[in-house]
């Protein structure tokens, strides 16, 4: 690992710090909501299957495969609205800050939304993200008001990827952290118990708790090659329960990602295909075992260059990262499955 990869490995993780933090009387106000994106213009995504971005990326052996990609992904970026803006929407993101658009792209939808395109078409909606202090602030209101503003742009591009987009493909959800909120919203509005569930290849949910009741029809996967379901996880060190456990953690459900089940055996390191870190052309295979524990993903400390300077024990900012490879087949293969039934 190059002394600057580690660095930005650094600062990627300190990014999911908030440095801004609202004045007690600095509510969430419509009169200080950025403008709506509008989805047919194409400055509004993140990534589309047409244009060069940095979900076409792929680490060193790999390829990018969106060119013949049978089946699409609808991804939902975590938050990257975590300091004070240079303008005035404190609350919500505007999608027209170029600054924070190029954090998105060079963290999330490089390091994440890559995960698929060895299978899929990726569409990654801007939208006005809330800012990470909604997730700290006592005022549940200026909770509440600033991820449902964000929650409709991201109902709003999904609706206009369906109606111009779509074209019947088989559709993956997938998203992280803030992402996941919105992703579980969108399955319970579109997906289940509804028509659209027959498109629906998998959805894969980490960052977030998902409660055991999220929904009324949809399971969570429960092998490899299951389609129609759902995996979530969140990923901490071994023997580490969060303080914020009680909060949603101990009641979520938690797929291994490196055996796709919620079995609670300890999955040894060998079977980790390989993480994608600060470096992202090169593949670490065999980083980290895991173990679904009380809703958590436990992992022993994960080996990869200069691995003893870290001493985290949440590692909430690298759930995919970590099993980037295992994503990465995982989804190639329900795909597959899917397609499969499908014939």
């Amino acid at each position: 690992m190059k002394i600057g990869h580690l660095f930005f490995f650094i600062l990627l993780f300190s990014s999911c710090r908030s440095t801004f933090y609202l004045g007690a009387d600095d509510h969430f106000s419509d009169s200080l909501v950025p403008p709506a994106p509008d989805y047919s213009l194409e400055k509004n995504w993140a990534a589309l299957p047409w244009q060069r971005n940095f979900s076409d990326s792929t680490p060193k052996g790999l390829v990018n495969k969106k060119d013949s990609a049978l089946a699409d992904v609808f991804f939902v970026y975590p938050t990257t609205f975590t300091t004070s803006p240079k303008n005035k929407f404190h609350w919500n993101a505007d999608v027209n800050d170029s600054l924070m658009n190029r954090r998105t792209d060079q963290t999330s939808i490089l390091y994440q939304a890559s995960v698929f395109n060895g299978s899929c078409r990726i569409f990654a909606p801007r939208y006005r993200q809330a800012n990470l202090y909604a997730f700290y602030t006592k005022d549940k209101s200026d909770k509440y008001r600033s991820l449902a503003l964000a929650y409709s742009d991201v109902k709003s591009a999904f609706e206009y990827y369906l109606k111009n987009y779509n074209h019947g493909h088989p559709i993956i959800i997938a998203s992280h952290s803030q992402g996941t909120i919105h992703a579980y919203r969108l399955l319970r509005d579109f997906f289940d118990g509804k028509e659209l569930s027959k498109q629906l290849v998998a959805a894969y949910l980490p960052g977030m708790p998902v409660p055991t009741d999220s929904f009324h029809f949809l399971k969570p996967c429960a092998h490899p090659g299951e389609t129609g379901c759902f995996c979530t996880w969140n990923t901490f060190a071994f023997n580490y329960y969060p303080s914020f456990y009680n909060d949603g953690l101990n009641h979520a459900i938690c797929i291994n990602p490196l055996n796709w089940t919620s079995d609670t055996t300890l999955v040894p390191r060998d079977s980790n295909r390989g993480a994608v870190l600060s470096n992202f052309s090169k593949i670490f295979p065999h980083c980290s075992d895991a173990q679904v524990h009380d809703g958590l993903l436990w992992v022993h400390h994960p080996h990869f260059p200069f691995s003893f300077l870290f001493h985290w024990k949440i590692y909430h900012i690298i759930d995919y990262n970590l099993f980037y490879m295992n994503v990465r087949d995982n989804v190639d293969l329900r795909v597959k499955k899917y397609l499969g039934e499908k014939d």
